[in-house]
């Protein structure tokens, strides 16, 4: 309703500076059709711009404020620069001309250095602040194997991550190549990673920002480099799957989270003498050996459990073997059974 009002407003001011324009003498002649021009100009140049306000539906604050500004700072430079030149031995129309083209170029120059940094620094009004707040201390940067992988959509939406996340474009980019790929299985893999992302971006409880900008950094570097240069320029963490660029990441200090990990430190933790069921589906490798899983795929061996494929039994844990690949717990078949 606000926005019909200041709308209606506007153009009742168009017709208003049209009235004032053919009354003030300043239109020569006294020709009628030009009258009517100059009214219906008016009224078609406002009725114009609420045309474009209302066809441009996402605006960006950031992006409007860097506007602002940039051509704040570039009046004023040419202000300045026009003081300087009005000591030089030059006509009027020559100094005039001078000025102009100096305040076209400082202000294309600085609204064009505002819009490319805009991410860098926030444009603060006293009681006004023109930026987003950021979720979290350190926005969390998505690779392509955990964006693949899915069940990072399944952690931000319990709500326990509250940071922002970043998806760089040149990862969106090897996904599209990967969806792309003649390959069934990377073509599977690639629309499913497109699915993820579209499943985080549809979520109004999580803050996820297309990250579009290439740093200079960026010139001629491989994908995981890009993402570890990306994580040091905002000072963020590293969310993936990858081993290799977990390594390299840790190499060059930014800190990684690692999912498989998470998943690791999640799963229950069972010490020696516990006892615990388990369903015995195969034999092991050793003699009288099986072999059983939990439900969230932990492999159990059990001693003397061969001749129990099928069963489910109580056994009793005897040790955890715990790797960066997994883990395995070692039982022997309880008392009884």
């Amino acid at each position: 309703m606000g926005l019909i009002v200041l709308r209606f407003v506007f153009v009742m001011m168009a017709m208003g500076l049209g009235i004032f324009f053919i009354n003030s003498g300043a239109l020569p002649g006294d020709s009628e059709w030009l009258t009517w021009g100059v009214f219906g100009g008016m009224l078609l140049l406002a009725l114009g711009i609420i045309a474009i306000d209302i066809a441009i539906r996402s605006k960006q604050l950031d992006t409007i404020s860097a506007v602002y500004f940039g051509l704040i700072v570039g009046l004023l430079m040419t202000y300045a620069f026009g003081l300087a030149l009005a000591p030089l031995p030059m006509s009027d129309t020559l100094r005039d001309s001078v000025q102009l083209v100096l305040g076209a170029v400082l202000c294309y120059v600085c609204i064009s250095l505002l819009m490319q940094t805009r991410h860098d620094f926030r444009f603060i009004i006293p009681y006004v602040e023109f930026a987003k707040d950021v979720k979290g201390h350190k926005p969390y940067i998505l690779d392509t194997s955990v964006v693949i992988d899915g069940r990072i959509a399944d952690v931000v939406e319990t709500g326990v991550i509250d940071n922002q996340l970043l998806m760089p474009k040149f990862v969106i980019g090897e996904l599209q190549g990967i969806a792309d790929s003649s390959d069934r299985l990377r073509r599977g893999r690639g629309r499913r990673g497109l699915d993820i992302l579209n499943r985080l971006q549809n979520d109004p409880d999580v803050d996820i920002k297309i990250h579009d900008r290439d740093l200079p950094e960026f010139a001629g570097q491989p994908v995981d480099m890009k993402l570890v240069l990306l994580a040091k320029h905002v000072e963020g963490k590293l969310v993936t799957n990858d081993y290799n660029l977990n390594k390299v990441a840790k190499l060059h200090g930014v800190t990684v989270i690692n999912l498989n990990d998470l998943a690791t430190s999640l799963k229950p933790v069972f010490l020696p003498g516990e006892q615990i069921e388990v369903r015995v589906v195969k034999p092991g490798e050793e003699a009288g050996q099986g072999v059983g899983y939990l439900d969230d795929g932990t492999m159990v061996v059990i001693e003397g459990a061969r001749e129990k494929v099928g069963n489910v039994v109580t056994v009793t844990v005897t040790s955890v073997l715990q790797t960066s690949a997994g883990r395995m717990i070692f039982a022997r078949l309880g008392d009884g059974r």
